[in-house]
């Protein structure tokens, strides 16, 4: 099962798809068409007789109906094989279905993993390889400026994933938050603390509790409090209810009373993977204890 910090960084990316764009042009210098939109599509790709192929995210820049370029967004937290074989597989299959440039982007958390990915990767077909575009720690700048982060929230939750361990990282990102709508910045510091190391977690957590915050926002009180365990369940519960309304799935009444309510963070960090493919609350709910017993 994807972890949560995979399921974060693919939510990021699915959410604002331009990002990838972002990425690839000022962090690694490749060359994206300008000026056009860019939108997240389908992630089926078939290369028949195979079996379908379904990498994390693919991104098109350009009209729907005749795009310029397209990426191909891969989070990649170890060093595997298999997965890294499909890789040309996932490119080709692309490239066949809406013939234009690919790029395959693939994010890494870890920079050994990094290293490894940046490494050609050889096709079937001799004399052919696949260079992949990398994302590290390395490639990620440290953001210290709360002005650029609330500027470039992505890359400021990315930071604190690569550069957590360097306080002013952190300061930088909470500060931001307060310069951010209160219906957005739920969802930044969730996608932060999810990425980041149990150290920058606790920085985070600190600066939330702290009456020395310059702003005690109005989003700090009511979801973390002073960081008491009901403050931590209450904010894990809104970034549940935060992904299923970016995703546009309905809720219940009921259902939101029944997330809401629930005091079990495991459960909770459980429906926070489940939401980011369920379809509707039903997927969340379906073969948790709750629902087997009722």
């Amino acid at each position: 099962m994807p972890s949560p910090q995979h399921d974060t960084l693919n939510l990021m990316f699915r959410n604002r798809p331009e990002l990838a764009v972002e990425m690839l042009r000022d962090r690694l210098g490749v060359e994206v068409p300008d000026g056009l939109p860019v939108q997240l599509v389908g992630n089926e790709l078939n290369d028949r007789p195979s079996k379908d192929l379904y990498p994390d995210t693919v991104i098109t820049v350009g009209p729907r109906h005749d795009p310029k370029h397209a990426i191909i967004v891969e989070i990649q937290q170890k060093k595997d094989e298999t997965k890294r074989k499909q890789l040309p597989r996932y490119a080709v299959a692309l490239w066949l279905q809406l013939s234009c440039p690919i790029t395959v982007l693939v994010i890494c958390p870890d920079a050994r993993v990094a290293a490894w990915a940046a490494e050609p990767i050889p096709f079937e077909v001799p004399g052919c390889a696949l260079k992949c575009e990398v994302i590290g720690p390395e490639q990620i700048p440290p953001v210290t400026d709360p002005a650029e982060a609330a500027a470039h929230p992505e890359l400021a939750a990315l930071s604190v994933m690569a550069h957590g361990e360097d306080a002013p990282v952190v300061e930088a990102f909470m500060s931001a938050l307060q310069r951010l709508p209160d219906e957005h910045a739920p969802q930044y510091y969730e996608y932060a603390y999810r990425l980041a190391s149990m150290a920058a977690r606790h920085v985070m957590e600190k600066l939330m509790e702290s009456a020395t915050w310059p702003v005690y926002s109005p989003f700090a009180r009511k979801h973390y409090g002073k960081g008491v365990q009901v403050g931590r369940t209450e904010g894990r519960a809104e970034g549940v209810l935060t992904v299923l309304q970016v995703r546009g799935i309905p809720v219940s009444d009921a259902d939101r009373d029944r997330i809401t309510s629930c005091t079990d963070l495991n459960r909770l960090d459980d429906w926070m993977r489940r939401a980011v493919t369920a379809t509707s609350t039903a997927d969340l709910f379906d073969d948790t204890p709750e629902r087997s017993a009722g």
